[in-house]
């Protein structure tokens, strides 16, 4: 079943900057007493196999960091944000502080000995700032009631691959009615599922190359992430469009009233002669493709590239922590063509999580950076 992967077009849940500076986290409820030490809390036993679950994650933390905001994450989930403020301010600080002493050493005999340590301390703050963002994007799921789908070697029995519970809905709730058209679109395309697809349908089984599906999830999480970046963008420009309407409006307020006409069309609020009606999503569907459509090949770049090394890394280890090492060769030295049989439902549940992380990630990255900077020069 290798459908072609549909052309790039985020989706609208919003993870502001602010959500990770500890000054926020007062607007929750709660301060900072009370907040465990690293180390301090134990982790329950999991479920085992194919049950998702929030300790049956594809990746697992490997740094200190992130083993302990697991454990906060799942003993004491309304402590979890201020921890992860905490732990980012303080890996920027150490990162700075490397820094600053190889600065003062330049020119002298311990310049290449600080030197290396900086090296050293920041690829141990990336390893650990990759955790926390995997981390944080488990809390977003966590946020709509998902769990992510486990290995999936702990999911195929006898070449049959399903995932159960679909969660269509709530993976779908966190976008607006056009970025949702526009994934419907893409989820259309890669599983061969249409809008009239019966319940049938959906519980009809197909074989497909395990390969092929990792590279579907990989595309899809890529897909997520740019719809979110264009989507953001297009919100900017019509926050500018408004903010330029209402400066003209107010400068025209100011000015002796001529003769007005007794109706008026005012297109921001969709009103007409002082009567305000909700624009349906019916008028608002098809916003984002149209313009999608205007993007030059530059600013369509822009939009697709990922924004940080850390955030590439954390797709790709995504995707070969769900799916396995797929470079295995078999007696001959060909690449193992695996074939897996599962089911329509099966293959949506992946495409949706997919384009729901690239979403996440996208915002994860954004309020990251805020504190701990990730992005590439």
């Amino acid at each position: 079943m290798d459908h072609c992967i549909s052309r790039h077009r985020v989706g609208a849940s919003q993870f502001p900057p602010s959500a990770l500076k500890p000054d926020s986290f007062r607007s929750f409820g709660f301060s900072r007493i009370g907040l465990p030490r690293r180390r301090s809390l134990a982790v329950a036993a999991g479920p085992s196999h194919c049950e998702p679950s929030s300790l049956n994650t594809p990746l697992v933390p490997r740094t200190a960091v992130g083993k302990y905001l697991s454990k906060v994450f799942q003993n004491q989930p309304l402590l979890f944000l201020m921890a992860v403020a905490d732990e980012l301010k303080q890996l920027a600080d150490d990162r700075d502080s490397a820094v600053a002493r190889m600065a003062l050493s330049d020119g002298s005999d311990e310049a290449c000995l600080h030197r290396r340590i900086m090296e050293l301390k920041e690829r141990d703050c990336r390893s650990a700032v990759e955790d926390v963002m995997y981390m944080l994007i488990l809390f977003k799921f966590s946020e709509i009631k998902v769990h992510m789908v486990p290995k999936l070697s702990r999911c195929i029995y006898n070449g049959r691959l399903e995932i159960w519970p679909s969660k269509d809905w709530e993976l779908e709730s966190i976008y607006s009615f056009d970025v949702l058209e526009m994934i419907k679109e893409h989820v259309f395309s890669v599983t061969g599922l249409s809008s009239n697809s019966s319940v049938t349908d959906h519980w009809a089984t197909t074989h497909v190359r395990k390969n092929h599906l990792g590279n579907v999830y990989a595309a899809s999480v890529l897909y997520g992430y740019f719809l979110k970046s264009a989507y953001t963008r297009l919100n900017l420009k019509e926050t500018l469009s408004l903010s330029s309407n209402d400066a003209g409006t107010l400068r025209k307020s100011l000015q002796p009233p001529k003769t007005r006409p007794r109706r008026s069309n005012n297109l921001v609020f969709n009103r007409k002669g002082g009567k305000t009606t909700p624009s349906s999503p019916e008028q608002t569907s098809g916003k984002l493709s149209c313009y999608l459509l205007g993007f030059d090949s530059e600013t369509l770049y822009t939009c697709a590239k990922v924004k940080s090394r850390a955030a590439m890394e954390l797709i790709e280890k995504q995707t070969l922590a769900l799916f396995g090492d797929r470079s295995s060769s078999g007696p001959n030295g060909k690449e193992k063509e695996e074939m897996i049989r599962t089911s329509f439902s099966s293959l949506k549940r992946l495409v949706l999580e997919a384009v729901a992380f690239g979403s996440f990630l996208w915002d994860i990255e954004e309020a990251v950076d805020s504190v701990y900077s990730i992005r590439d020069n």
